[in-house]
């Protein structure tokens, strides 16, 4: 089995001046097959998305990872095989596998409905070895099917990039104007969600982006600009994308009255300090963390009702380590999609 292993998390020195310059991942050609046990499914990958958390992994950012590690979770395969007990897919289903590998059931958050917020919780591509390969293994109660009206390579950003988009969206509350900072994977499709929903959305890209911006007016934002800009009209609620604290202060600015800013990634470099003004007015700054099965069957029956339409980059799954290049340098339109 072909494979990209995370031995070493940590900023790669550069090893060139081409798009593979940082080599983070190894790749290995003949990687032992995983066997799927009781209540797991065996995956032949069609497709994995390049999330920004794989990037904030591989950077070690974030240090709880499993080591060594195959990084994805958003994966779009065929079950190859099912282990004992396993009833609810059988043998040449497609399905996904998404960040919430696992969970314990008996907390105080999981009988609450909080699966996302679980001690114990597990993740693809983090604590589990995910998708950055021809076959993995996954909890079947914590896969999804995959609609038919998507691709392998469209459906993938839908698994995390999607998933965690609608639930920020979601705990945006039901407002009219939604600023979103930061317009990359899970922008793009929250994007057409929130028109979808009757809502306007204003976007916010790093300065002198103008591809990204008229990007986001093709689908449909009312006002595109750099994130140093105040927009035209004060914002309902602001979801915060990119993994930049000082935007949690901007944000705040350009929101009106009892405006909620929701910070949408795992991880963000320190907010700075900020004047109790711009948070008076009840105002209100909260995160997303992870996300719920029941986030996932409903956005996935939502999205081909929109339709949600995902712009994607396929990449050799052995040009994973450029993948990683391309998205820490904003090289980005949509996705960037793994295929082995």
């Amino acid at each position: 089995m072909r494979s990209m292993v995370l031995e070493r998390p940590g900023k790669a020195p550069r090893s060139g001046k081409g798009p593979d310059r940082r080599r983070v991942l190894r790749y290995e050609k003949n990687a032992p097959e995983p066997k799927p046990e009781a209540g797991e499914v065996l995956v032949q990958v069609r497709a994995c998305g390049v999330c920004r958390t794989d990037l904030h992994i591989a950077d070690g950012e974030l240090r709880r990872a499993k080591l060594p590690l195959v990084l994805g979770h958003e994966i779009v395969g065929t079950v190859a095989a099912v282990g004992d007990g396993v009833e609810r897919f059988e043998e040449g289903y497609r399905i996904g596998v998404p960040w919430l590998g696992w969970a314990c059931g008996v907390c105080e958050y999981c009988e609450s409905g909080r699966e996302n917020l679980c001690d114990r919780a597990r993740f693809t591509g983090y604590t589990i070895d995910g998708g950055y390969a021809e076959y993995c293994v996954a909890d079947a109660r914590y896969c999804f099917k995959i609609p038919p009206e998507y691709g392998d390579a469209e459906a993938a950003p839908l698994l995390c990039a999607g998933l965690i988009g609608y639930r920020a969206l979601r705990l945006a509350g039901e407002v009219e104007r939604v600023g979103l900072y930061g317009f990359g994977a899970s922008a793009h499709v929250v994007a057409q969600v929130a028109r979808y929903r009757g809502q306007r959305v204003f976007a916010f890209t790093k300065s002198g982006d103008t591809k990204g911006q008229r990007f986001a007016r093709s689908l449909g934002a009312a006002w595109a600009g750099d994130s140093t800009m105040v927009p035209p009209e004060p914002l309902d609620a602001a979801i915060i994308f990119a993994p930049v604290g000082a935007l949690v202060r901007t944000a705040l600015a350009a929101t009106r009255k009892a405006g909620v800013v929701v910070c949408a990634g795992i991880h963000m470099s320190a907010i700075p300090s900020l004047p109790y003004h711009l948070l008076w007015e009840e105002r209100i700054v909260r995160s997303v963390a992870n996300l719920t099965r029941i986030d996932g069957e409903e956005f996935l029956a939502l999205a081909p009702l929109i339709p949600v339409r995902t712009t994607t980059t396929k990449v050799p799954l052995a040009r994973a380590n450029d993948a990683l290049n391309r998205l820490r340098d904003g090289r980005v339109e949509g996705a960037l999609v793994l295929v082995p």
